[in-house]
């Protein structure tokens, strides 16, 4: 039984200027819009890493869940972490063990998805989604969030290659990471800084001192560099350098590794 994760997604005030900040620095290009997301009262665009995906909402309504969570984290952010497992009759009958709520679920065709409701889990919207039918479980298979299949005609390599982690911050990070770690049936570890972690199939869940004044929530991830020298100067030009291992895009961190 594996969980890898799958998609990252940030809420954004404006869509476009952040798009076009991964596109600029990371050198990532846009595999899909989705018009259903209309109905959450947002806009999004959806970009590969490898065969992972980033993805950015917007809202364009008041009141939406979206705006709130910008709100709260004062502005552009990390949102959501969304995995996909190979049985998710079995994750759902955990969730439900846990006592956790489904802020959203829906089967449609070959997808499977359980949006877990943030108070529940804390830090962030957890989600756990599954495809099946052919080629459902490969690493590069369809993902109805991207369009089902498709996708893969707009991965570009040139700069970063994957996500190999996702940092969720808290001001108990222990906590955090025991209450995710009981959803994914996965054991706590630690990293060589001592933050706890949680190691899925593809990438890790690292759990971190809330420390930048925007409270609890999906603070950065980490991904693999094929040519930093690019990365980092497109980040000058952009306003997004921090250092020569991190960048700032639509206010999550993005660790260089």
């Amino acid at each position: 039984m594996w969980l890898r994760i799958r998609q990252i997604a940030l809420v954004a005030e404006h869509l476009e200027p952040v798009i076009e900040d991964f596109k600029a620095v990371l050198g990532l290009d846009v595999c899909f819009v989705d018009p259903s997301v209309k109905v959450f009262g947002l806009r999004n665009s959806l970009m590969t890493v490898g065969n992972q995906f980033i993805e950015v909402v917007a809202p364009v309504q008041e009141g939406t869940t979206a705006g709130r969570y910008l709100e709260r984290r004062g502005g552009d952010g990390g949102y959501m972490v969304i995995t996909q497992c190979d049985d998710h009759a079995r994750r759902q009958a955990t969730v439900e063990a846990l006592g956790v709520r489904q802020a959203w679920g829906m089967q449609h065709g070959d997808y499977r998805c359980m949006q877990l409701h943030p108070k529940d889990t804390g830090g962030s919207f957890f989600e756990i989604d599954a495809m099946v039918g052919e080629g459902a479980h490969d690493p590069d298979g369809p993902w109805e969030p991207a369009g089902g299949r498709g996708w893969e005609r707009y991965r570009r390599l040139e700069r970063v290659g994957s996500i190999t982690a996702a940092e969720l911050q808290s001001p108990d990070p222990a906590a955090l990471a025991a209450r995710w770690a009981a959803i994914a049936e996965l054991p706590v570890g630690a990293d060589a800084d001592a933050n706890p972690i949680v190691e899925l199939d593809n990438a890790t869940l690292r759990f971190v001192v809330a420390s930048d004044g925007r409270g609890e929530g999906l603070g950065g991830i980490d991904v693999t560099v094929v040519d930093r020298t690019a990365i980092l100067d497109a980040a000058r030009a952009r306003g997004a350098y921090v250092h020569d291992h991190q960048v700032v895009l639509g206010g999550l961190r993005v660790n260089l590794r």
